[in-house]
This record gives C-alpha cells, sequence and structure tokens, in this order.
C-alpha cells in the first residue's frame, strides 16, 4: 500500500508561522488588485510543500486475525431439561461454521457454578471479560452467548466494556413457568424447648391459578408434617426446637402446576439450639474429697441450676439430737424422684449407698426416667461394691457394669481403651495414652471391680479394670464412673488430669450433645467439596449415598481417617441440597447462600441480555428456532438477521516492511520556486 507522508526539515511550530505570513501577503496583494499575486502564492506554496518534506510510503502489510470468544453458559441452571444438550449441540454447529471464515480466531470459555458462601449467580460477562482481556478492542469480532438468559452480572448497555456486536443464542422454551420458595427470614437461635420462627414466600413464576401450596417440613431428617400455605403471599411457620446445637429445618414446597424443576423448591435452615436452664440433681452419699469436686465443676456453669442434696443420717440411726437442729429441711423424696423427676436433665448419683431412705419404687421410678430419655451418671466408691449398693435396687436394669464386691486398691494411670480411642468423650483427652505411649496423668488409688454388662468401657485401670462405662438404654443415657479418686486430678497430683474436661464431655454427652455423639453422619461444604464424615463405635462402615441438588446420586465408599472417624470427600458443583445417607443414618446440608440468585429464577428468558445485545449492535436467538447461520460484516454495519449474526470484520494488519521515496527532490524545489518568482517579476513588469 502507498501512501503520502511528511517529514518536515524545519519545526513545525516554525513551518506553521511560515505558512500564515505567505497566506497574508497572498491575500493582501489579492485585496490591493497587485500583478502577479497568484504567481508568488505559487511560489510560496512551492516552497512551503517543500520544507514540509513530503515522501511517498510504501507499506508491506500482514492481516491480522479478528478474535471471537463462544461463551458456554454451564451453571446449574442449564442443567434443566434439554438446555445442556441444546448448547452443546450449537456450540459444536458454531465451531464448524466460525472455523470456515478466513481470518478468524476463536477463543471459548465457560461459566459453571462455585458452591461457595459467595451470592454471584452466572458471572457471564465476567468470564467474556476474561478471554478478551488481552485483544485489542480493534481485533476483537463479537461474542457469541449461549445460555439460558439466567445472567446475574449483566452491565448497563451505556456500561458495556464490549465494542462488537454480542449475539445471545438462548437454550431452553420459551414461556416457561416454575414453583419457587424462598425464606425471608428465619430465626438463627432459640431456647430448647421453644419455637423457631420463619418467615418464606412462595412464588409460581409464569403465573398459576392456584392460591396455596403444600409445605413438608423434615426435622434433623424426620418427617414433622405438612403445612398449607399461600402463594404469593408471606407465611409464617413455627417450628419446635428439640436439643442443644444444630437443628436442621427442610422446608420443601409441593410441586406446581407446571414445575420446571424441583431444585428451588426446597430450603434448608440451622437453627442453634440453647438450653435456658440445665437443671441437674446431684444426690451425695456421704461427704468425701471427691463431692466437692462435682458440686464445683456444676455450679461454675452459669447456665446449671444445681439442687444437691448429701444424705447425713440414715433413717435407723438414733440419737438424742433434736430433728429440728439436725436439719433444715426434711429430705423432699417425693418431690424430687416421682413429682418432678422427669423436670431434671441429669441425675449425679455420687457414692450413694441405699440405707432405705428411698423405697424401692422410686429406683424403679428412676431407671423408667432414664429409658424414657433422662441421663444418670453413677459416680461409685467402695459402697458400690458392698451389700448398700444400688446395684442391688430395680436400678440395676439400667446400670452399664455390675460390681464385683471387690475394691482394688493401688497405684495406677488410667487408660482410655481401644474403644475409648473412638468414642467422643475420651477420644481427644489430652494427654492420653497413644500410639503405644502411656498416659500422662496423675495416678488415681482405687478402683471399684466390675463386670461390664452393656455400653462401651472407655477408660480402664492399668490391670483393664472398666473405669468409665457409657451406655445407652432405651431413649436415655447412663454412665459408670467405677472410682471415687477424680478429685486428684483437680489438685494437681503428679500433675494432675484432664479432670474438668472429662467431667464436662461426660455430662454433655448424657444429654444428648450433638458434637458428643458417638454415631453421627454429618456433611459440610468447605472450601468447594462435599465433605461427609462418619462417626462410629463399629469396625466397618456402609457406603455413603450422596444425592445431589439435581437429584443425581452418587456412592461414595468411607475412609478411616482416626479412630472412630471415616470421611469422604466430593465435588460441590451445584447449588442447594446435598443429602446423605448410610442406611442407617441421614444428614443434609445446603451448598451456598440461604436464597442463592442462581436458583432464584430458573426459566428461559430473553428480558436480561436482550437491551446489552442490542446495544452491541447484536441480537438475541431461541436455540429452539435452530442456529443461526454466521457472518462477517464491516464494522458498523448491520450485524444481525432474523435468520444470521454477524461478527465484525476489522481488516486489522501488521506492517511487515516500510519503504520511503522523496516526492519533490531538492534541486525540482529549488528549479520551480525560481521559475514562480521569475513569473511573478514578468506579470509585475507588464
Amino acid at each position: 500500500m502507498t501512501r503520502l507522508a511528511f517529514a518536515p526539515v524545519v519545526p513545525l511550530s516554525l513551518l506553521t508561522a511560515l505558512a500564515v505570513i505567505a497566506l497574508a501577503i497572498t491575500l493582501y496583494g489579492f485585496f490591493v488588485h497587485a500583478r502577479g499575486t497568484w504567481a508568488r502564492g505559487l511560489a510560496f506554496t512551492i516552497l512551503l510543500f517543500a520544507l514540509a518534506g513530503p515522501m511517498l510510503v510504501k507499506e508491506q502489510r500482514a492481516s491480522l486475525p479478528d478474535v471471537a470468544v463462544i461463551v458456554t453458559d454451564r451453571s446449574q441452571s442449564m442443567s434443566i431439561g434439554k438446555r445442556s444438550a441444546q448448547a452443546e449441540a450449537a456450540r459444536a454447529q458454531l465451531r464448524k461454521m466460525l472455523a470456515a471464515q478466513p481470518n478468524l480466531t476463536v477463543r471459548e470459555t465457560s461459566i459453571t457454578t462455585t458452591a461457595t458462601g459467595e451470592n454471584n449467580g452466572t458471572q457471564a460477562f465476567a468470564a467474556l471479560n476474561a478471554a478478551l482481556a488481552d485483544v485489542p478492542q480493534g481485533r476483537v469480532a463479537g461474542a457469541i452467548l449461549i445460555t439460558d438468559g439466567q445472567v446475574h452480572d449483566a452491565p448497563s448497555p451505556e456500561n458495556l466494556a464490549l465494542k462488537a456486536p454480542l449475539q445471545v443464542l438462548v437454550a431452553g422454551g420459551r414461556n416457561e413457568k416454575d414453583r419457587k420458595l424462598t425464606v425471608m427470614n428465619a430465626a438463627r437461635f432459640a431456647i430448647v424447648g421453644q419455637q423457631a420462627t420463619m418467615r418464606l414466600w412462595i412464588d409460581d413464576l409464569g403465573g398459576s391459578s392456584e392460591t396455596s401450596a403444600v409445605l413438608n417440613i423434615r426435622i434433623d431428617g424426620k418427617s414433622f408434617g405438612n403445612r398449607l400455605v399461600p402463594v404469593g403471599k408471606e407465611a409464617d411457620i413455627r417450628v419446635p426446637v428439640t436439643h442443644e446445637g444444630e437443628n436442621l429445618i427442610e422446608l420443601s414446597a409441593g410441586q406446581g402446576p407446571a414445575e420446571l424443576t424441583m431444585q428451588n423448591n426446597h430450603a434448608v435452615v440451622t437453627v442453634s439450639g440453647v438450653r435456658d436452664r440445665l437443671r441437674v440433681l446431684l444426690v451425695s452419699g456421704e461427704p468425701h474429697a471427691g463431692e466437692r469436686v462435682w458440686r464445683n465443676l456444676l455450679k461454675a456453669d452459669p447456665s446449671v441450676d444445681l439442687i444437691h442434696f448429701t444424705i447425713l443420717r440414715p433413717p435407723d440411726k438414733q440419737d438424742s439430737t433434736p430433728l429440728n437442729e439436725l436439719s433444715l429441711i426434711a429430705f423432699p423424696y417425693r418431690e424430687l424422684f416421682l413429682e418432678k423427676l422427669d423436670s431434671f436433665d441429669l441425675v449425679v448419683f455420687d457414692r450413694y449407698r441405699e440405707r432405705g431412705i428411698l423405697p424401692l419404687a422410686y429406683f424403679q421410678n428412676i431407671a423408667s426416667y432414664v429409658q424414657n430419655g433422662g441421663a444418670l451418671l453413677i459416680s461409685s466408691g467402695p459402697e458400690f461394691a458392698g451389700p448398700e449398693s444400688v446395684y442391688r435396687t430395680p436400678l440395676s436394669q439400667v446400670l452399664p457394669a455390675q460390681p464385683t464386691g471387690q475394691v482394688v486398691t493401688g497405684g495406677f494411670r488410667p487408660q482410655v481403651t481401644q474403644d475409648g480411642m473412638a468414642h467422643p468423650v475420651t477420644r481427644e483427652l489430652p494427654g492420653r495414652n497413644q500410639d503405644g505411649s502411656a498416659a500422662i496423668w496423675g495416678r488415681w488409688f482405687r478402683v471399684i471391680a466390675s463386670n461390664r454388662v452393656a455400653g462401651q468401657t472407655v477408660m480402664a485401670s492399668a490391670s483393664g479394670q472398666p473405669l468409665l462405662v457409657l451406655d445407652q438404654v432405651g431413649k436415655g443415657r447412663v454412665a459408670g464412673l467405677m472410682s471415687d479418686q477424680t478429685w486428684l486430678w483437680a489438685r494437681g497430683f503428679e500433675g494432675g488430669g484432664p479432670q474438668a474436661e472429662l467431667l464436662r464431655r461426660l455430662a454433655h454427652w448424657l444429654m444428648k450433645e450433638p458434637e458428643l455423639e458417638a454415631e453421627n453422619l454429618s456433611i459440610d461444604i468447605v472450601g468447594g467439596d462435599v465433605r461427609i464424615t462418619r462417626r462410629t463405635m463399629a469396625a466397618k462402615t456402609p457406603p455413603v449415598n450422596l444425592t445431589l441438588p439435581s437429584g443425581r446420586q452418587v456412592a461414595l465408599p468411607l475412609t478411616k481417617a482416626e479412630p472412630g472417624i471415616w470421611r469422604a470427600t466430593a465435588k460441590a458443583g451445584e447449588l442447594g441440597l446435598y443429602r446423605a445417607t448410610d442406611g442407617i443414618l441421614s444428614a443434609v446440608t445446603a451448598a451456598g447462600p440461604l436464597n442463592p440468585k442462581e436458583v432464584a429464577d430458573m426459566r428461559a428468558s430473553a428480558d436480561v441480555l436482550q437491551p446489552v445485545a442490542d446495544a452491541s449492535g447484536g441480537s438475541v436467538h431461541w436455540l429452539e428456532d435452530g442456529v443461526p447461520e454466521v457472518r462477517r460484516v464491516d464494522s458498523g454495519d448491520t450485524a444481525s438477521g432474523s435468520n444470521w449474526i454477524g461478527l465484525n470484520n476489522n481488516g486489522a494488519y501488521r506492517v511487515t516492511a516500510l519503504e520511503q521515496q522523496k516526492l519533490l527532490p531538492q534541486w525540482l524545489a529549488l528549479l520551480l520556486i525560481v521559475g514562480a518568482l521569475l513569473l511573478a517579476w514578468r506579470l509585475e513588469g507588464r
């Protein structure tokens, strides 16, 4: 290509000044009608042209290919119906058509759903801008976006960074309808035994004649029944909080009249249950060094209401002390063990011996209390091995250890057993024996010999005698501590031990704290992965069946991570509810925020992208009408039609060689200037 260029031999400012002066002189000559003015003007023109340094430039150019981008939406909403198949078929057809276009480079990128806490939705334009970040605007031919239209980062038309046609191909069908459940507000905390309130909204997107919908409620995997709630209006529901820790509330709206997907009909809300006050009954059989340890531990917790009695006088003891001087109040055994027993969260017998104070029927009442969901802890001393042992009462039917009648004395360090290594109460006790090394705790000096008859022995003496036995009886729990020497740890004898932590865990396990459940299945979203954790005392555990929000199921084998803990992981590529079950236990969790944008409206739509496409000079087409033909158009021309889409042909190039030639040599310029001056002189001399 040849073009005219200039290389001034004097500064441009000087050249401009000379041109102004020459123009002024010439105009003045014409004004006064001087002879030869046009010849002097010609001389000035030739001089200025020569000083401008005119050159002929010959360029050798190599054309640069334009760049087009195909952005394929592979977010969660594209999995509905035939959208994914439509999109992939269109992408394959477009690749063939674009490959036949000369001087065009095609780039591809895609959008996926991220199951994180960020509520970003489908970030199509972020992917588009990233794909074109290193491409000059003059080489961008355009972009083709294959999506269902549910894009959540679409800019306003005036803020569109793309300066080329945006062609949108919409997968899905026109005029789709869908039902959606939205949790607008939910209580995050509630007192155990009370109710948590949630406000929700059910919408029939696309229109419906139904005025109400069935809402199914599940709490911790168990059905809590159905409620009838209005459609298109706010509705408040109340659910009971039954235990401390996380209460998992699943809400599911029934199928709508024209349901597109059930993925946005579900929601999960976690409500943390907190206990208002824990009621603990502590009955001590006699004063001893460990009695204050129990009392101090329970009184140190401000959330615990402790009722403590110490039995100092058996009913058959006779002396001359007046009764009104011996005690302040009478022992309220009827109120405690008959009328109000069920109001206690935990009953502790600390070195209690059966002296006939409590009728045997009351011990039977305590056993029934445990079987119906209560918690009982027996802290034993030498009396447990004698004829006054509570094991010789109806309470024996729920106790996990049977005394042999012997009391073993001598120093020993408590050991965590093989079962204890897997049980949450003792698994991570600081200083425990592990990897063949002994525990670093201080010694105890007495253990009540017994035989385990139920449950698991989680701690034992050095000789293997059961020291701490745990069992679940009916709906309740019971623990047997076969020594009264825990106070030695509290006093720091020989370095002490984790006395407070052990008793805290023991009390919370008895009261069914979820974090201390030995048999538990939990599911969490961690760093974009689904992590399944199975706690069990069993030597083996079956695989877990994981159900994804889309309904697809995956079988995952569990791998033993440590004693009592098995784990499995899977990729969390979808937003919504993930359900896991091993046939015995079930768990559910939600990936992403409570009301994710990605599932807010899953109908295919052109409404979001139509203004942006129009502003770019592009268009929107539905794939159900077929894949439009691709054409190249000059920049600024119409880039779409009823059955075709256009990409700019920018004609970008790179100069590979350059040749310059002076257009007016110096000798020729001088000759022309002199000739023009002679002509002017001749004309003026007439």
